[in-house]
């Protein structure tokens, strides 16, 4: 075959594979160009169709599986729309219709969501890279490198989302909880007050505020940061909590058993830590308000699920006895003036003569005296009697309350009777001073041998 037929064999196939080149290139662009104009109109489902066709004749079209992720996203197909996103992130041609920034932080967040943080962490990099101004990337670094327990790396980086944009509120938020959780308190205090200020919505931010607020004292306030935390579902039922512990610290417990009755009645798994303190700071409240059969039913409550919740069995323990002793039951739940009748009637058991009664928290003060002696110019000294009506061990800090009210009153002798047992220092303090203790054993005695008024229930 004479060469020059070869040559013309080879130029005309070289010009029909330049043809369809060309041809090609002509109307690719136009199709990707149809997959964007399907995808704003809404399109999605022409949009899957379309980018198939295109896919089927080049497989390692960027734009194509581009455009195919997106319509897949938009019809909550999240994990084949990552599918497609990370075929174009093996290409990594963004000459196309696919822009980098945004298509790399949208694979970002469905990397963080499919619970990939690595790559995740990967895509904000490069885009730290490409976006040095944006206080946003830095916080989402930081919050995957927190998660992941990495808590300096995590500092690092919120630190530097601040200094891009001081303003920045999620970034104040989660340092704020890292020194919160490191017992940092007064740090962590200015960083949320920071993040409240300029993110107000932020719920989680006032729940971490509430507590340092709380645990520093600042009652009203801590109320007010607790409210606002109850917006947020995760935190809402935690927040209704603490709001009845700070009724609590007040004594008003009143408002305290509100508010935990209403997180009781929220709570869906009785399993969980909320569940354990709600019904266990309620049984608490009921007790402080002589609602002693409240009180054990949340305990139980609590028992059968944890028996080792704080003090739990001890309080069942103590109660189960006192529930079985009627005498020592209605010392417990009288109303005031019914108790105070309780405690003149022991007074005047004892051979005491009454001066004066006075209500004081959880008991009754008695000043009485001695009877008269047969020696006519005798002093007859007074005495204080202290009646508590507790459940908790009386501990040394009881018995120097009384011997500080004995000095302040100049009464010599007093009898503390309480409805409990006794600690051996508070019984060791009290040896050393004329003090005497008569616990619940003696106090059962003592009501035996008295006439109770009748106690309505």
């Amino acid at each position: 075959m004479p060469v020059i037929v070869i040559v013309s064999i080879i130029l005309g196939v070289l010009v029909i594979v330049f043809t369809v080149l060309v041809v090609r290139s002509i109307i690719s662009p136009r199709k990707v160009g149809s997959l964007a104009e399907q995808y704003k109109k809404g399109n999605y489902s022409g949009v899957i169709r379309s980018a198939r066709r295109i896919l089927a004749k080049d497989a390692r079209n960027p734009d194509a599986h581009y455009f195919l992720g997106l319509a897949y996203m938009a019809q909550n197909k999240e994990e084949l729309a990552l599918m497609e996103f990370k075929t174009v992130n093996s290409i990594g041609d963004f000459t196309g219709h696919v822009p980098e920034n945004s298509f790399r932080k949208t694979i970002a967040e469905l990397f963080e969501k499919f619970n990939q943080p690595e790559e995740a962490l990967k895509e904000y990099l490069l885009l730290i890279e490409n976006n040095p101004t944006s206080a946003d990337l830095p916080y989402r670094v930081g919050k995957l490198f927190e998660e992941r327990h990495k808590t300096e790396n995590a500092v690092s980086y919120y630190r530097k989302a601040l200094e891009l944009d001081p303003r920045h509120g999620p970034s104040y938020f989660r340092l704020g909880k890292i020194l919160y959780r490191a017992k940092r308190p007064a740090e962590a205090k200015k960083l949320l007050q920071n993040s409240v200020r300029y993110d107000p919505d932020n719920s989680q931010a006032h729940y971490y505020l509430g507590r340092i607020l709380k645990d520093n004292g600042e009652l009203a306030t801590a109320l007010s940061a607790f409210e606002k935390a109850q917006k947020d579902s995760e935190y809402k039922v935690r927040a209704i909590i603490e709001r009845g512990g700070c009724y609590m610290s007040q004594s008003d417990f009143d408002r305290a058993i509100t508010e935990l009755e209403r997180a009781a009645g929220l709570i869906g798994d009785e399993r969980s830590a909320e569940a354990l303190h709600a019904h266990y700071f309620l049984g608490v409240c009921y007790e402080r308000t002589r609602r002693i059969e409240a009180a054990v039913e949340e305990w139980e409550k609590v028992y059968s699920v944890h028996p080792k919740f704080r003090d739990v069995s001890e309080k069942l323990s103590d109660f189960q006895s006192l529930r079985a002793d009627d005498r020592i039951k209605d010392f417990l739940t009288a109303p005031d003036n019914q108790f105070i009748e309780i405690c003149r009637r022991i007074t005047m058991a004892l051979g005491l003569s009454i001066r004066e009664t006075t209500l004081i928290n959880d008991g009754c003060d008695v000043v009485a005296f001695e009877a008269q002696s047969k020696w006519r110019n005798a002093r007859r000294l007074p005495k204080l009697l202290r009646f508590l009506r507790i459940t908790e061990i009386l501990d040394i800090g009881s018995v120097r309350a009384v011997h500080e009210e004995m000095r302040s009153q100049n009464i010599t002798r007093a009898v503390i009777v309480t409805s409990s047992t006794v600690s051996s220092l508070a019984r060791e303090f009290a040896e050393t001073r004329p003090i005497d203790i008569y616990d619940r054993e003696k106090l059962h005695e003592l009501l035996e041998n008295t006439v109770m008024p009748h106690v309505k229930r």
